[in-house]
C-alpha cells in the first residue's frame, strides 16, 4: 500500500490514475469503518478507479480543542497496517490543521477532493466535513455536481447496540473482550517492545516481559487477561497483567503491562511483540503477600490454559 502524507495547501498535479476515497478519521478501523472501506474497494471496481483511504492526523477533536486525547484505538501506524489488510492501495494522510479545518465544505471539494484525481467518493452516515463540520454526506453527494460519485453506508448494529469508537472505548474500559471483538471483527491488540524489569515474576516462577508500547495505543482495563502473542513472527499464547502491581507497594507506581507466555521460552528482551486481548480474567488487587499472589497466579493459568483449549483455533 502506497502512503502519502498531505498537506493543505498542495500544489495540485495531473493525477496518474483515478481513485475512489474512503473518508474518515477511522480510529480502531472497526465493523464500521470496514463497511465503509469495504464499500469504497466495491465501488473502485464498478468505475474501473482504485481504492483508497483519506485520514487525517493529528485528531480533528484534539486540534480543534474539542477533546485532549493522548490514547488511541489505532495510532496511525497501526491504524495504515489495518487499511492494507482490507486491501486499501493508497492511504492518503492529510494533516489536519486549523488551516484545513478553515476550509468551506465547498472548498474541500475543490481543491481538495478533485485534485486528488477523485472518482467516487465513500463515508460513513455521520461524516462531516468543512469549517465548523458544516457539511454533511447529503452535501457531499451535492457539490459533486455529477463529477464523481457518492455512496454512503448506514450504521452497523450487531443486535445488541451500534459499532462505534465510543462503544468500543467503553468496552475496553469494562474489560468485556467478547463486545471488543465483536466491534473489531478482531482481537484488539498493540505493540510493545520488551525492556529490563525489576524480574519479580521471575523470582515467583513466572518469568514476564514488561512491555515498552510503541505508539500510544489505548490501554485497556487494569487486571490480567488472556492474550496472544506474536514474536518474531511466531504465535503464542500467555498471560498479561496491567496494572501497578499493589500487592508490592512501589513507592513510585506506574502502570505496566507484563507478559508471560503459557507455551514459549526465550530471551525476549529488546524483541518486538504484538499482544492481543482475549479474554478478561479479574481485575487488579492487592494480595496480603507473595504466597497468596502466586497462589493467584497459578489459578489464573489454569484459567487461561482451560479458556485456549475451549476458544483457541
Amino acid at each position: 500500500m502506497e502512503i502519502i502524507h498531505v498537506t493543505y495547501p498542495f500544489i495540485p498535479q495531473t493525477p496518474e490514475a483515478e481513485w475512489v476515497l474512503a473518508i474518515g478519521y477511522f480510529d480502531g478501523v472497526h465493523r464500521g469503518h470496514q463497511a465503509v472501506i469495504r464499500e469504497a474497494i466495491q465501488l473502485a471496481k464498478e468505475l474501473h478507479a482504485r481504492p483508497a483511504v483519506m485520514t487525517f492526523d493529528p485528531h480533528p477533536r484534539d486540534v480543534l480543542g474539542q477533546a485532549h486525547i493522548t490514547r488511541y484505538l489505532t495510532p496511525l501506524d497501526e491504524k495504515l497496517k489495518q487499511f492494507a489488510k482490507l486491501g486499501v492501495e493508497r492511504a492518503i494522510v492529510m494533516k489536519f490543521d486549523l488551516t484545513f479545518a478553515a476550509l468551506s465544505k465547498e472548498a474541500f471539494v475543490e481543491e481538495v477532493l478533485l485534485p486528488l484525481g477523485v472518482k467516487g467518493v465513500v463515508t460513513g452516515f455521520n461524516f462531516t466535513f468543512g469549517r465548523k463540520a458544516t457539511g454533511t454526506a447529503t452535501d457531499l453527494a451535492d457539490l459533486a455536481q455529477g463529477r464523481f460519485v457518492t455512496r454512503v453506508v448506514n450504521q452497523i448494529d450487531l443486535g445488541e447496540g451500534p459499532v462505534s469508537s465510543t462503544r468500543l472505548r467503553q468496552a475496553l474500559a469494562d474489560g468485556d473482550m467478547t463486545l471488543v471483538t465483536r466491534i473489531l471483527g478482531r482481537p484488539y491488540s498493540f505493540e510493545g517492545v520488551v525492556v529490563d524489569g525489576d524480574k519479580r515474576g521471575r523470582q515467583m516462577g513466572f518469568p514476564t516481559a514488561n512491555l515498552q508500547l510503541t505508539a500510544p495505543y489505548l490501554i485497556p482495563r487494569r487486571g490480567v487477561y488472556v492474550v496472544g502473542v506474536t514474536v518474531d513472527g511466531e504465535p503464542a499464547h500467555g498471560l498479561m497483567n496491567i496494572g501497578v502491581r499493589p500487592t508490592f507497594s512501589d513507592p513510585t507506581p506506574k502502570v505496566m503491562l507484563e507478559v508471560h507466555l503459557l507455551d514459549k521460552h526465550a530471551d525476549l528482551y529488546g524483541k518486538v511483540l504484538r499482544v492481543s486481548c482475549l479474554s478478561f480474567i479479574r481485575e487488579e488487587k492487592k494480595f496480603s503477600g507473595v504466597d497468596e499472589l502466586i497462589k493467584q497466579i497459578n489459578q489464573d493459568k489454569q484459567h487461561a490454559e482451560e479458556w485456549l483449549q475451549i476458544y483457541a483455533k
